[in-house]
């Protein structure tokens, strides 16, 4: 027997379990639409008609999303080398702490500006 078959079998039941789903849903769920289901979700809030030349975003938006791929970027190296720091030795020490440092100044910076303040 082919080991890939019992993977094909799968996909195909995960797949079919997934089509079911969606069709007894839009065969079962209940289809009355009203005008604050059809409305544009906005935090909750009314939305506000945008302004003549598409309006301004905040830096501080941007600011934030950045900081949290940078943390992101950050797990992703971190993880690595925690699971072979042993096997590094000190040259792996040394370059993980240097990453660190290059990454903590920035962010001590931006948070001495008041970059994570929203007032």
């Amino acid at each position: 027997m082919n080991p890939y078959v019992p993977i094909i079998v799968m996909m195909v039941i995960a797949g079919l379990l997934a089509a079911a789903g969606l069709l007894v849903s839009s065969m079962l769920g209940p289809k009355r639409a009203n005008a604050a289901k059809l409305d544009q979700y906005e935090s909750g809030l009314q939305p506000t008609p945008g302004a003549a030349g598409g309006g301004r975003i905040p830096i501080k938006y941007y600011l934030v999303a950045m900081t949290f791929i940078v943390f992101d970027i950050e797990v992703v190296f971190l993880y690595p080398w925690a699971v072979a720091h042993n096997a590094l030795g000190w040259f792996g020490l040394i370059a993980i702490m240097t990453f660190l440092v290059l990454i903590t100044i920035p962010f001590v910076y931006e948070w001495r500006r008041g970059g994570f303040e929203w007032d």
